[in-house]
């Protein structure tokens, strides 16, 4: 086993049979850079650099496969590219390019983590990583949600039960019943979609250090994660510091427009306002408007809880 393993574990890959010309990954040469421009770092910065490869190769493969529409790799939280797995896809000119450059930057970081003898990342958050987020294990997030505007509010709980070294756990409860399965985001904050509680979440929408300006596609899948999810498009309208529930966040602001089904084969429009912290991908706020029922959500931080004694 390599030195540096998949930071993620691919859930789903379906390979099928394309037919035309295309570049596949198995032609696509990585393009070598030396070990050698590794060697000053450590094994925490050469996990925290692969890991930073492999989410933007997993970038890149969401993009190919979303664009050629043939579903050809499941991709959500816990999924990183699988370098096979792009065999099936339509991966030509920049795109190419840019996975050439990935493949040789994760091949050479692999040897450069073999000659210091890293062994395995660490599952855990490193303890200075963990300490400057705005939350902690045990502490609970309360969030005043409705299903639309003028729908009686009920207070759902996040609750943290691990930071692991790419994401963060949380167990739910709404109106003080526990919810089933568990809030997985990573450090974007992007939920995971399978084993989730029964809430509405986006996929593969949040990048890491968001930007002023920065235009972002996603997927918004309701509570029952039944049926097709909307396409979500945002951008970032403002950033900076700001207190929420008494404690200091890194906020990003963005503006989220987009297309959800209607009917049988209708769709309708859907438009809202999403805050996150840039530093923990931690949900402040969430307002999304739209005729589907199903994509419509008031979800607002209101404070934090203590972790329990």
């Amino acid at each position: 086993m390599s030195a540096l393993p998949l930071k993620r574990t691919v859930v789903a890959v379906a390979v099928l049979a394309i037919a035309g010309c295309a570049n596949r990954a198995a032609d696509i040469v990585p393009r070598h850079e030396d070990a050698a421009l590794f060697a000053d770092r450590d094994c925490a910065q050469l996990f925290e650099e692969s890991d930073r490869v492999q989410l933007r190769a997993a970038d890149v493969a969401y993009a190919v496969d979303a664009r050629v529409g043939n579903n050809m790799v499941a991709l959500s939280l816990g999924v990183t590219v699988f370098w096979p797995a792009l065999l099936a896809m339509r991966s030509d000119g920049p795109e190419a390019d840019e996975l050439a450059q990935l493949k040789g930057r994760h091949e050479a970081l692999q040897r450069a983590a073999q000659r210091r003898g890293c062994g395995e990342p660490p599952a855990a958050m490193r303890a200075d990583r963990a300490a400057e987020l705005p939350l902690a294990v045990g502490e609970r997030l309360v969030y005043r949600q409705r299903s639309h505007a003028n729908a009686a509010p009920r207070e759902l709980g996040l609750r943290v039960s691990g930071l692991r070294r790419d994401r963060i756990d949380f167990t739910a409860d709404l109106a003080g019943e526990p919810l089933p399965g568990i809030w997985r985001q990573d450090l974007a904050g992007n939920p995971q979609r399978a084993g989730r509680p029964p809430l509405l979440a986006w996929q593969r929408l949040l990048q890491p250090d968001l930007q002023l300006g920065q235009v972002l596609m996603g997927e918004l899948h309701p509570a029952d994660d039944q049926g097709p999810p909307a396409h979500l498009r945002g951008q970032v309208v403002a950033q900076g510091p700001q207190s929420i529930a008494g404690r200091r966040f890194d906020v990003a602001v963005i503006e989220l427009f987009g297309d959800a089904p209607l009917g049988e084969n209708g769709s309708t429009r859907l438009s809202g306002v999403m805050a996150v912290d840039r530093r923990s991908g931690v949900l402040l706020r969430l307002e999304i408007e739209c005729a589907n029922p199903a994509f419509a959500v008031h979800r607002r931080l209101v404070r934090v809880d203590s972790a329990a004694p």
